[in-house]
């Protein structure tokens, strides 16, 4: 990790799982960076893990509202100016729009767990003006089992904690492997729906 993002983890993460919230909403630093230390925190006695992952959860959601009301009320063109800002680059926005657009809503929970996709795909979501209920259910859904696994081996790895993606990348690449064929089978599983809904 750089030195100024290490200093600015270290700021925010001395605050306890309020830290640890801020941290996320800022997306100024990866999330497994970010959990996996507030699972070192746990290690530390200093938070529990219970507190680690509310606050995981809180700061993820929001982070992600932002991206979703920047859709919905600035879309691309705010995005193409100032989506570099937000570390979001058009090539993230396609990718996600192209997702969200042939795999539909659901992709919303699938989507956060792969790489690239998984901060950019609440931008279509916002510019579809999919339901804001639905889009903080689904994301809710997927940032629970993503803030637990980092908390957890950071709490594990204790000191050594800076090895998380090391660490975390069987996990992760098994969850990537399980959320495709998931997305796929549920994509095949609405075109079958819908063929049967034309036909009766």
């Amino acid at each position: 990790m750089k030195e100024y993002a290490s200093v600015f983890l270290l700021s925010l993460t001395s605050l306890g799982y309020v830290g640890i919230m801020l941290g996320l909403m800022v997306e100024f630093i990866p999330s497994e960076i970010v959990l996996a230390y507030g699972g070192y925190l746990v290690s530390q006695g200093k938070i529990s893990f219970f507190e680690a992952v509310i606050a995981g959860i809180i700061g993820g959601t929001i982070a992600q509202w932002f991206l979703y009301w920047i859709g919905r009320f600035g879309g691309r063109p705010f995005l193409k100016k100032y989506g570099k800002y937000l570390f979001i680059h058009e090539k993230h926005i396609n990718v996600a729009e192209s997702w969200f657009t042939k795999y539909g809503p659901g992709v919303i929970f699938s989507a956060r767990f792969i790489p690239i996709v998984r901060h950019a795909i609440s931008i279509p979501a916002g510019i579809s003006k999919m339901s804001f209920k639905k889009f903080t259910l689904y994301t809710i859904l997927a940032i629970i089992p993503w803030s637990m696994l980092f908390i957890y081996l950071g709490n594990k790895l204790g000191d050594n904690w800076g090895r998380i993606n090391e660490t975390a990348n069987p996990y992760v690449q098994l969850v990537i492997v399980i959320v495709i064929l998931a997305t796929v089978l549920y994509f095949l599983f609405t075109v079958f729906k819908k063929k049967r809904t034309k036909f009766e």
